[in-house]
């Protein structure tokens, strides 16, 4: 072949390259198409996804065994800071966006680029961040009888969580507790559930009011002084017998519809973005493994659209011991109606049992499906597609003047 021939096939060859290069560049992708309606691009994403992937999606780890590499591998759909886990000693609020940028760097270099959301409790002000406005516990704010306060309290709240690029808060707590021998008597707003009721207008505090013409009920955060909120614990937390921890709460339907169940229907209306289920049982059974609860009451009676999570090594504790059969676990915990599980560090244990018990059938894909639905479907409303990285606009707000005096919230919270 002669020179002229293999240069002029050089030069078709470079002309395919970036052509082809150029069609995959401004190839249209639904998903990540701000115009387009929420229900469709969360269906394009996930068809575009693989099991893994989707997996991936279910996960929540902890920042300590976070990094950019496991972010992009396993395509992580949360990182949480456990309790009082910080980046550095009296971490400034730039340290907080610097690192949680670091791990959204890793999920937005991920072959569809899914940002991952970041959470942590919120519940009494941004109590585990130095600097912070801490507010009085729930049972103070439930004695006040004051939802507009609360609901004022959430939206500071709200904005100092920003001001450390976090988006997601585990908070409100909206346990009814029964039994003041209850050591954690004080995230309860009140024995009375109606008073637990008023308190979930910190929901709207936190996520924003829902626009007059959205659809309540319906998962909602407006704009990035808001945070996606958490109810928590699902359910029947504050009726444990005698008070102890994480025990069973034994009561029938009605009782538990009448005392322990209101404020989540509240809390849904409102467009709670998540609910976290408890480490309770209810007569004998646990929560974490509750179908007929999680699925069949919260997600088709309720009609809740949000995501379920569970608490923190929530599915290791089905089992007594805990963790004594991992993989029964996660297929009960899954099963039940779980959508993200809180791991935190041992993820690829998680990942490699979850993995297998779909691939053998033991977990239908279309409940994988619908958890993965419901993560995307809280990403994409909350804007998190669009504006994925924190940025230091709203670090001085931290611990700030305006949110510690509530006379210069008047008007403007």
């Amino acid at each position: 072949m002669s020179r002229a021939c293999l240069q002029t096939l050089g030069v078709l060859s470079l002309w395919w390259f970036v052509a082809s290069a150029m069609a995959q560049s401004t190839e249209y992708v639904m998903y990540k198409d701000p115009e387009q309606p929420v229900a469709a691009r969360v269906k394009d994403l996930l068809s575009r996804m693989t099991l893994e992937e989707k997996i991936g999606q279910m996960t929540q780890i902890d920042r300590t065994v976070a990094t950019y590499d496991f972010m992009r591998t396993y395509s992580i759909g949360s990182v949480l800071s456990g309790g009082g886990s910080t980046p550095l000693p009296e971490a400034s609020a730039e340290d907080w966006v610097n690192m949680i940028n670091d791990y959204q760097n890793g999920s937005l270099s991920s072959r569809l680029g899914i940002p991952m959301i970041y959470g942590i409790d919120a519940v009494h002000g941004h109590n585990n961040v130095y600097n912070a406005t801490i507010f009085p516990h729930n049972i103070g704010l439930g004695a006040t009888r004051d939802p507009d306060l609360v609901k004022k309290i959430g939206a500071a709240t709200a904005l100092e969580v920003r001001a450390t690029g976090i988006p997601y808060v585990f908070a409100p707590c909206i346990a009814v507790c029964r039994d003041p021998r209850w050591g954690r008597c004080y995230e309860s707003y009140s024995e009375n559930e109606e008073i637990v009721r008023q308190m979930t207008e910190i929901i709207p505090g936190l996520q924003g009011d829902i626009p007059s013409d959205s659809r309540k009920g319906v998962p909602y955060v407006g704009g990035k002084n808001k945070v996606a909120a958490c109810a928590k614990h699902f359910v029947g937390d504050g009726g444990t017998t005698k008070g102890i921890n994480e025990n069973n709460t034994v009561v029938d339907m009605h009782g538990l519809l009448s005392i322990h169940m209101p404020a989540y229907t509240d809390a849904i209306i409102k467009g709670v973005s998540t609910v976290m289920v408890s480490y309770s049982s209810w007569n004998g059974e646990k929560m974490h493994a509750n179908r007929d609860l999680v699925t069949g009451f919260l997600k088709d009676t309720l009609n809740f659209k949000g995501f379920v999570i569970s608490d923190w090594q929530g599915i290791d504790r089905i089992t007594s011991p805990p963790h004594a059969n991992y993989t029964y676990s996660v297929e009960a915990g899954i099963l039940a109606g779980i959508d993200m599980v809180m791991v935190p560090f041992n993820f690829t244990e998680f990942i490699d049992d979850l993995t297998n018990l779909v691939k053998e059938e033991v977990i239908p894909m279309d409940r994988i499906d619908d958890a993965v639905e419901r993560i995307l479907f809280v990403k994409f409303t909350m804007g998190l597609f669009e504006s994925p990285m924190a940025d230091l606009s709203l670090v001085s707000e931290l611990g700030s003047q305006f949110t510690r005096h509530t006379e210069s919230w008047r008007g403007k919270l």
